[in-house]
């Protein structure tokens, strides 16, 4: 159809005596000119057609991928095969109807020809056609590597494998082969030599993408041994890194913090280098809570009747206390020890009686997993003080519900703490040493 157009315009023009000079290639100009109107009218009805019929089905089925296709434009890069087709059709309107070597012709026949068609225009735009079918693929491509991956995220599979590095992956090795037929279409030559001749290449192309190929077998190992997915809760200090995953890719992991920034860190780090993945506490429900208050160890001392009457009060450890004390009476009566002999004989302390009252506490608690570690310990002491450290799991797991569980805890070990005859060591301010320093003026007077 366009080589008849090209002939009739031509015919038209030199009929003119005005146009007879210009005659051939202001035809070939204008029936290029029809040729790509006429191709953006194919698209745009294509696209319309196709598109109304696709989206028509999607609105009747319940699935989503329809829908991604859609989205992600895959019928829209496939609505461009038409005029890409209609190209390769008819670029060779302005050459003769048998395509013949420029290289084979006698000057005669040569002359003939060139005196209505362009022999070598053909080939020019054939390459440009051949430019047009790669790009078109390469939209293809992307366009349905684009919606496979958004396919893959609806799936129960996507919060444990991420697939997207091996997206990217893929699509820099189809972007390659496309370069290499673009340098093979404009060198006209065969892409398997410039395949062969880029071997000589390797060892540049290594450095050059020497992070992709990192990343690349990086994301294998993260992907096979389930290190990480989005979602994930990780702490890398090196990196300054403390919040949830919130992308992975070929090169890089991106998290955001918990103060709203956004952390990018190299893939293979999480491999070459230790970080911290919270999602083993936030899968096992319970959260751990080791924190230690510091007993001043001069407020440390046996109980006497006075004490023990009074904490046999509280019913978390009344029950304790007695049976305590019957224990202890028992075995000095055993051993004949006296009543006067203070030294040898056993006797409960205050330090001991509070350990229990908190592991009691503890363990009425029900925001504490009694199923886990629970332990209520001494630790060795320090210039600071005698460590009592409570080492349980809170059934809170996020993170504000358990900072208030755990500063609900604290809060009245702080304050029950002077109910045992115990004080919270704490260095001396400077009203601390105020106040000595008065009341020893005061007994000096």
């Amino acid at each position: 159809m366009t080589q008849q157009l090209y002939k009739f315009l031509l015919e038209l023009f030199r009929n003119h005596q005005f146009f007879d000079v210009v005659a051939k290639p202001l035809a070939a100009f204008l029936s290029v000119m029809a040729l790509l109107l006429f191709a953006w009218l194919a698209l745009i009805v294509f696209r319309f057609i196709i598109l109304k019929v696709v989206r028509k089905i999607a609105r009747k089925t319940k699935t989503e991928w329809d829908d991604i296709l859609i989205h992600r434009k895959v019928f829209h890069s496939l609505a461009h095969l038409v005029p890409a087709f209609i190209f390769h059709y008819s670029v060779g309107f302005a050459s003769p109807g048998e395509q013949l070597h420029l290289s084979g012709m006698s000057p005669e026949v040569l002359q003939q020809v060139t005196v209505d068609y362009y022999p070598g225009l053909a080939g020019f735009l054939m390459k440009l056609v051949n430019f047009y079918f790669l790009f078109v693929a390469i939209y293809i491509i992307n366009s349905v590597l684009n919606a496979f991956n958004d396919i893959y995220q609806t799936t129960s599979y996507s919060q444990h494998r991420s697939i997207k590095g091996y997206i990217q992956l893929l699509k820099i090795l189809i972007y390659f082969l496309c370069a290499i037929l673009i340098f093979s279409i404009i060198l006209g030559k065969d892409p398997t030599v410039l395949i062969a001749g880029m071997g000589a290449m390797a060892a540049v192309l290594l450095l050059v993408f020497k992070d992709t190929i990192l990343g690349f077998v990086a994301s294998i190992q993260l992907s096979a041994n389930d290190m990480l997915k989005i979602g994930d809760w990780i702490e890398m200090p090196g990196h300054k890194a403390d919040g949830t995953v919130i992308d992975i890719t070929l090169n890089t992991v991106k998290v955001q913090n918990w103060d709203r920034t956004i952390t990018t860190i190299p893939t293979y780090a999480l491999v070459s280098e230790s970080f911290n993945n919270w999602k083993g506490m936030e899968e096992s429900g319970g959260r751990r809570i080791k924190r230690a208050v510091y007993i001043d160890v001069n407020s440390i001392r046996f109980c006497d009747e006075e004490m023990l009457k009074r904490l046999s009060r509280c019913e978390l450890i009344r029950d304790y206390v007695l049976s305590k004390e019957e224990e202890i009476r028992d075995y000095n009566q055993k051993m004949n020890i006296s009543e006067e002999d203070l030294i040898s004989k056993r006797r409960q302390t205050n330090v001991g009686i509070f350990r229990k009252y908190l592991e009691n506490y503890l363990r009425n608690s029900v925001r504490i997993r009694q199923d886990m570690t629970f332990l209520v310990r001494q630790l060795q002491p320090t210039d600071k003080g005698l460590p009592i450290e409570i080492y349980v799991f809170s059934k809170e797991t996020a993170w504000a519900l358990y900072e208030n569980l755990q500063a609900d805890i604290f809060d009245h070990v702080f304050a029950v703490i002077p109910e045992f005859g115990l004080r919270v060591f704490q260095a001396p301010s400077g009203n601390d040493i105020r106040e000595a320093t008065e009341n020893l003026r005061k007994q000096h007077q």
